[in-house]
């Protein structure tokens, strides 16, 4: 038996994006996103379409933001592409089901992680398209996996992410309630990485310079989700919600970072604002959040996700999405190779460079998933009725009790606190409208009421042409940072000093790999100071509105003025790219100056975490 989900997100043939939120889907398929496959070797010619390159996990990566960015957007160029790779990954098939692009006497020494990863993405083309061959394709797959693994188990990529193989095993149990699916989770489940057994024993709260599957920060952002999945399976209930509360909290407690997200550079890295975190990393765990709030319904996974998307991940990409960082810093003076050793324990010189694939190029494949998967995550439905989870523009088309029905959001959110819903359906009828309230807000009403904060609003009636209004209060606050170091959030925007960059070009081939504009490289250096701390509590905000880009770092749609006070901050031992984790001292240098701080995700260069004067 398999426990439903107490949600479940709608797909791209329900869900509209509008507003900044498709703007920010259409800036990401005019960047590198969008032409990945006419740019880059190990997409454009992999072995998963016939070619000699790559043929593990970057096709994958990047058609699973890929295909739902084509159907989001409606673009029949995206659309036809998407197909071209599908039509030739089902037509690589074996008979017995084997998919992936490797000899047959390769089988044996092929990481499955790949296999779990198009699986993955044949589910979401299917929910996209409504391709009628997909079904058939992963049951032989399946099957075919259900055999591999009975003689060869699981080992590197494909034990740390088994859990990932759930999704497409639980897809296929909805439409074929075969009972050998749910053996072959329980299989994985004995096969892979014990993420329990780790983490109730966990001895990983300082960061070490050594690379190891257990304390790989993107596997750890995937594996948050595992135990919350195989609840669904188990023959014994348990909690779907324990385990990922307890890992999440341990991972923010001793590697937590301004973003609220946990470091990774490449493994963990403590909570220093000058270690980084890998925007693979990040995207997986909005992923994470997504998946985990389907199956629990708790809406804290949501304001974990909000948190992600509005902060972490617009910062680690150039704002028209050509180019991405491997890792980014919360304190990010200056993006430029490192003479010697870097800042970071197990990545190279360049991994916090702009470019197309600076450090390794898993980022530059994976970072596609984020925002369509976001926007798929605007509403959510169960047996009582529709949900509006993510909070961005979007708009539903749906029936409900055989009445068509359409709910679009209209909302500037997160840089304004209002928001408006309007429902039609073509005639009354009774159902629960469910409205998250985030638990960022200082308070909020919803209809002139106040209701909840960091929870699902519910309104049961019956619907027909109607308007619901909410209105949100942000305010301004300083959250407290280890070494007495604060940083500054409004509402769901974590705020930052932004300093003024060069932006400095760099055009090669490495490896038949070309780098050339807009895809180039690129150090961001600083053309102004950076060494301030906060010298009051008080805030000014001045709402600016969106321009073309959302996250743009010259236009930000909100800023904040402060007070600040220069101080003697420094470099960091043997580097002069990288501030030190703290500053040298914290006496003023002159008196009070008033500063301009941008929404964390608009900017490249900037201060986040600095101290209090006051």
């Amino acid at each position: 038996m398999l426990r439903e989900n107490r949600l479940t997100f709608y797909t791209s043939k329900e869900i509209e994006p509008k507003g900044w939120l498709v703007s920010q889907l259409k800036i990401q398929a005019e960047g590198l996103s969008g032409n990945l496959d006419k740019v880059w070797p190990d997409v454009r010619d992999s072995r998963w379409i016939g070619g000699v390159r790559e043929g593990w996990e970057r096709v994958p990566y990047w058609l699973d933001g890929f295909i739902p960015l084509a159907y989001l957007l409606k673009d029949e160029d995206l659309i036809d592409r998407a197909k071209k790779y599908i039509n030739a990954i089902i037509e690589g098939q074996k008979e017995d089901g084997w998919i992936c692009p490797c000899n047959d006497n390769e089988r044996g020494r092929y990481d499955l992680w790949a296999l779990f990863l198009i699986l993955k993405v044949l589910v979401l083309y299917h929910d996209c398209s409504g391709d009628e061959r997909i079904e058939d394709v992963v049951y032989k797959a399946l099957a075919n996996l259900k055999r591999h693994v009975a003689g060869t188990t699981l080992f590197n990529w494909g034990m740390s992410r088994w859990f990932e193989a759930l999704i497409p095993i639980y897809w296929m149990y909805r439409r074929r309630e075969e009972e050998w699916l749910l053996r072959l989770a329980r299989t994985l489940y004995a096969q892979g990485m014990n993420y329990k057994a780790l983490y109730d024993n966990w001895d990983d709260m300082e960061p070490r310079a050594e690379w190891t599957f257990q304390t790989h920060v993107v596997n750890a952002a995937m594996a948050i989700k595992s135990e919350a999945l195989m609840s669904q399976a188990l023959k014994k209930e348990m909690d779907a919600d324990e385990f990922a509360e307890k890992m999440y909290s341990l991972l923010m407690e001793y590697h937590g970072m301004a973003t609220m997200h946990f470091t990774g550079d490449e493994c963990f890295a403590g909570n220093s604002p000058i270690h980084g975190t890998e925007l693979c990393s990040v995207a997986e765990a909005m992923y994470s959040y997504e998946k985990i709030f389907e199956v629990t319904g708790k809406t804290k996974w949501l304001d974990r996700l909000e948190n992600l998307a509005f902060n972490a991940f617009p910062a680690t990409n150039s704002e028209d999405m050509w180019t991405h960082q491997y890792v980014q810093m919360t304190n990010q003076i200056e993006c430029s190779r490192f003479k010697n050793r870097p800042i970071f324990y197990t990545n190279g010189h360049e991994a916090n460079l702009f470019g197309l694939e600076p450090n390794y190029g898993c980022c530059t494949a994976n970072f596609n998933q984020a925002w369509p998967k976001f926007a798929l995550s605007t509403f959510a439905h169960n047996e009582k009725g529709i949900y509006s989870a993510v909070i961005a523009p979007a708009k539903l088309n749906t029936r409900i009790n055989g009445v068509n029905v359409s709910i679009e959001c209209i909302t500037d959110y997160p840089f304004k606190n209002k928001v408006t819903y309007v429902l039609k359906a073509e005639e009354k009828t009774r159902f629960t409208f469910g409205i998250r309230i985030p638990l960022c807000v200082e308070s909020a009403t919803v209809e002139g009421k106040a209701v909840e904060m960091g929870a699902m609003h519910e309104i049961t009636r019956e619907w027909h042409e109607d308007t619901v209004e909410v209105v949100f209060e942000f305010k301004p606050k300083l959250v407290e940072r280890p070494n007495d170091m604060f940083c500054l959030w409004y509402g769901p925007l974590l705020f930052a000093l932004p300093i003024k960059e060069e932006w400095v070009g760099y055009e090669y081939t490495r490896d038949n790999v070309e780098r050339k504009y807009p895809y180039c490289d690129y150090e961001v250096l600083p053309r102004s100071k950076w060494n301030y701390a906060f010298a009051s509590k008080d805030f000014k905000v001045s709402i600016n509105g969106i321009k073309d880009r959302p996250f743009s770092r010259n236009k930000p749609p909100v800023v904040i003025s402060a007070e600040m006070y220069e101080i003697n901050w420094g470099y960091e031992e043997g580097y002069d790219n990288v501030c030190r984790e703290t500053p040298l001292s914290r006496e003023p240098i002159g008196g009070k100056v008033e500063m301009i701080l941008i929404p964390y995700g608009c900017s490249n260069l900037r201060m986040t975490e600095m101290p209090l004067l006051t």
